[in-house]
């Protein structure tokens, strides 16, 4: 255990912790939350390629959704069902499995940036940084002179919850209010899609309105690259599939 959380530390937290305030040096008048937001972009332009390939695969099962649909009333049989979905997905080039693998590379990156705004905004933990990276003699957790990074903060907290719910409003297939319209009611899933639709957002806030306001910043710049990333790639993924 003790291994893995070395790794963790030397792999993650340690290289953003001294990533952070590397940038924060940088920034005119040393301002924390500039600095967060850059990470945050430098972050999201290294994840990019993964992340587009999320959206494509979201964007791609939604528009196959109708057809998905069919399969599973012709064939009942779980496993025939399956393989003529396979074959579905191979004929359109789509990997059902491409949108876990963002989530599941971003889960220990924001373990790892909790780590640095919860227990990291602090002149103690300025002794792991690296020795070419300089020492600031003092920490400016002030973002635009308003608002504490240290400390919670409600505004913040809604802001993630309503980026959230965009983002989640954009990724909702856009089939099912005609398929709401066509047979008089919803199927399961997409009773469980409308309801995550306003049951992830209310989440949102209720997670960020208990941690340092250093973290839900982070997660409205993440969620806002997300909203223009899909707007800019959905076009592009429904021209291709038609």
């Amino acid at each position: 255990m003790d291994f893995i959380i070395t790794i963790f530390n030397e792999v993650l937290y340690r290289p953003l912790f001294n990533a952070l305030i590397w940038i924060y040096n940088i920034v005119p008048g040393n301002d924390l939350g500039i600095a967060i937001i850059l990470l945050t972009i430098l972050i999201r332009f290294i994840l990019y390629p993964l992340s587009k390939k999320a959206i494509q695969s979201q964007k791609a099962i939604s528009f196959l959704q109708p057809k998905i649909k069919e399969i599973q009333k012709k064939y009942k049989n779980k496993e025939e069902q399956a393989k003529v979905m396979m074959e579905l997905y191979k004929k359109h080039k789509v990997n059902p499995m491409a949108g876990c693998l963002p989530i599941l590379i971003q889960l220990p990156i924001l373990i790892a940036l909790y780590r640095v705004f919860f227990s990291g905004l602090n002149m103690e933990t300025l002794n792991i940084l690296y020795g070419f990276i300089q020492r600031p003699d003092s920490l400016n957790l002030m973002f635009l002179g308003l608002i504490n990074l240290s400390q919670k903060n409600i505004f913040l907290a809604i802001l993630a919850g309503f980026f959230q719910f965009i983002q989640s409003k954009m990724i909702l297939p856009q089939n099912i209010t005609k398929d709401k319209s066509k047979s008089g009611g919803l199927d399961f899933s997409s009773i469980m899609s409308q309801q995550m639709l306003y049951f992830m957002p209310i989440i949102t806030i209720f997670i960020a309105w208990n941690l340092p306001s250093a973290l839900p910043l982070y997660w409205i710049v993440i969620t806002i690259f997300g909203i223009v990333q899909q707007y800019f790639t959905k076009n592009g993924i429904i021209k291709d599939l038609n």
